[in-house]
């Protein structure tokens, strides 16, 4: 998979901030979608890697809890974890259980499951009103 990440780091577009990220949706059934960050000059619109690989794989016909793990990479030292608005995403499609594995270009990683990313997620369940 660090490869595969390697390579995709390649297809950031991120002209502002120079920070690439590449992530890849593993679906339960083996297949992969990719995403990177997308900038724009106006911040508020720019996309993260980790739901555009996400968002791809929804557009493709998947569902929610069809997520096996997700991988991400920075183009950095640090290994990078996603942000709170991808957690927010995450926690919505993805089982309390699955990995999220986060790895740096050395191929050092750390791996957290949905639940010890996202401890308290906004839910449906905040929606109901009884």
């Amino acid at each position: 998979m660090k490869e595969e990440l390697i390579q995709l780091l390649e297809h950031s577009y991120s002209p502002y901030s120079h920070f690439r990220v590449a992530a890849v949706a593993v679906m339960k059934d083996g297949t992969h979608f990719h995403g990177v960050n997308v900038e724009n000059a106006s911040y508020g619109a720019t996309i993260c890697a980790e739901r555009s690989a996400i968002l791809g794989a929804i557009s493709a016909g998947y569902r929610r809890y069809d997520f096996q793990s997700l991988y991400v990479m920075c183009d950095s030292e640090k290994i990078g974890m996603p942000c709170f608005v991808c957690r927010m995403v995450i926690s919505e499609l993805f089982e309390k259980d699955c990995p999220i594995i986060c790895m740096n270009p050395k191929g050092e990683e750390e791996i957290h499951t949905v639940e010890e990313l996202c401890p308290y997620p906004f839910s449906s369940d905040d929606l109901n009103h009884a």
